[in-house]
């Protein structure tokens, strides 16, 4: 087993990247090799539990409050636990589909990943929000993954199990429907789902994340709107303003953002604070809010702006081999966001702090989410079905017109298809199997939690 550096003379901590990285490129191969996935269920238990210390050495070293935040946060429901372990998901998946055409891939698709932002214009839009994953591999991918999303979180909040593959078929109809309106008008380069054009489950959403500023500010920055307040999840650094104005102008001079809004100023730092507890998959990893000061000078229309630690795509070195490489981990996120989203934020981009690698985008009033909770089955279809549309979207802008890809993206893939149903039961079947063994692996999970297993990581002794 390969091994990582540890400074001060401890013993290297366990790493398997290259090794999946190996299997991944014999199984794209055409090679038949085993995958964790068909491991017998005490192997696979240990497998799990090595992969998960891997996964989050980083974190339980250095963070180990936030590791502990995030491993009960998974305990407590499977549908967190499938957001959260992106990398057990995708080393079972390892080089597989290798003929499919490649795309840049969303790399999470599930329920919340998709949702409401700021536009570059300032209004708020609906679609795909959440690029950390992003990677160059088959369209199946995201496919795959996203349909094993929808079916848990639909169980999770109470839908039988008889209308699950119903959801997820909604979801990969709304794609393929996407897929041949982009491919007819080349409409991609413009869609937008705005309040003006949106089908009435995403038109609420929309008019509630049409709140105003202020009194959202309010709830941070208290009534003065002068600094952060203190809160279980904000903590104020302000002793570290002029830090971050160096960063800050660092990374708009790097991003080379001459057209930012208006009301971002110029670009002042009023103000810092640590953000703690958000996410799933990156709970515990070190984030950043900064406050920006506003053309008023009165808070009232200060900007808030979220630095979030960058890290490695869990598809690297898991997707098959592409002859298009990904840049640095924040490059990636940024680039992915430029491509998948028409019009959107503005401030996207990318920071170091102590040399490491953060994303950079505005904390907006307009985010909002769908509320999973509250759907009934004919709504959780509905959404699956515009879901699907946003993701084809997505995937139709990675070709030719960006130039990110050669050819006709959208084109390609449903040539690739050919028969719709075919690939409709072919991804069910992935996901009735993928989300049964998602569920033996959280119980055996859930054991290895309460028993100590996940506070420390695998070390190599010589």
């Amino acid at each position: 087993m390969p091994r990582t550096h540890n400074p001060g003379g401890e013993p290297p901590t366990a790493s398997r990247f290259e090794d999946f990285a190996e299997l991944a490129r014999r199984r794209a191969s055409g090679e038949f090799v085993m995958l964790p996935r068909h491991l017998p269920e005490e192997d696979r238990r240990l497998y799990v539990r090595q992969t998960l210390r891997e996964d989050h050495a980083q974190r339980i070293h250095q963070r180990p409050e936030g590791a502990a935040t995030k491993f009960d946060k998974l305990a407590a429901s499977v549908y967190s636990y499938f957001r959260g372990t992106c990398l057990l998901f995708y080393r079972d998946m390892a080089g597989e589909d290798s003929w499919m055409p490649t795309v840049l891939t969303l790399g999470d698709v599930h329920p919340e990943n998709f949702g409401v932002m700021p536009s570059v214009d300032n209004t708020p839009i609906f679609g795909v929000n959440d690029f950390d994953e992003a990677y160059f591999a088959p369209f199946t991918w995201d496919l795959k993954r996203g349909a094993v999303g929808f079916m848990i979180a639909a169980r999770e909040q109470g839908v039988a199990d008889k209308h699950l593959r119903k959801i997820a078929k909604k979801l990969i109809q709304g794609y393929l429907e996407g897929l041949r309106g982009f491919a007819r008008d080349d409409s991609e380069m413009h869609y937008q789902l705005r309040i003006d054009n949106s089908p009435k489950l995403i038109r609420k959403l929309l008019q509630r994340a049409q709140r105003d500023r202020e009194p959202w500010l309010s709830k941070y920055l208290g009534e003065k709107r002068e600094r952060f307040v203190a809160s279980e999840k904000i903590v104020p650094l302000p002793s570290r303003v002029e830090e971050f104005q160096e960063i800050i102008d660092e990374y708009a001079d790097k991003n080379e953002l001459s057209e930012l809004p208006a009301r971002a100023g110029n670009l002042k730092v009023k103000d810092v604070a640590e953000r703690k507890g958000s996410g799933t998959a990156s709970l515990g990893l070190a984030r950043f809010w900064v406050l920006i000061e506003g053309l008023s000078e009165d808070g009232t229309d200060d900007v808030i702006l979220e630095l979030k630690r960058a890290r490695r795509s869990a598809l690297a070195g898991l997707a098959p081999p592409s002859q298009k490489q990904m840049d640095g981990e924040a490059d990636r996120v940024v680039n992915a966001q430029a491509v998948h989203l028409v019009g959107g934020d503005p401030f996207y981009g990318k920071a170091e702090i102590a040399g490491e690698s953060f994303l950079v985008r505005e904390r907006s009033p307009y985010k909002e989410e769908i509320d999973i909770d509250d759907l009934s089955k004919k709504q959780w279809k509905k959404y699956a079905r515009i879901c699907g549309t946003s993701l084809a979207q997505a995937h139709a802008l990675a070709d030719g017109d960006t130039g990110v890809m050669q050819g006709n993206a959208e084109k390609r893939i449903l040539e690739a298809i050919g028969e719709d149903g075919l690939l409709i039961d072919d991804i069910l079947r992935f996901a009735e199997g993928t989300m049964e063994r998602i569920y033996r692996d959280h119980r055996a999970f859930v054991d290895d939690w309460n028993l100590g297993a996940l506070q420390f990581v695998d070390k190599i002794y010589d």
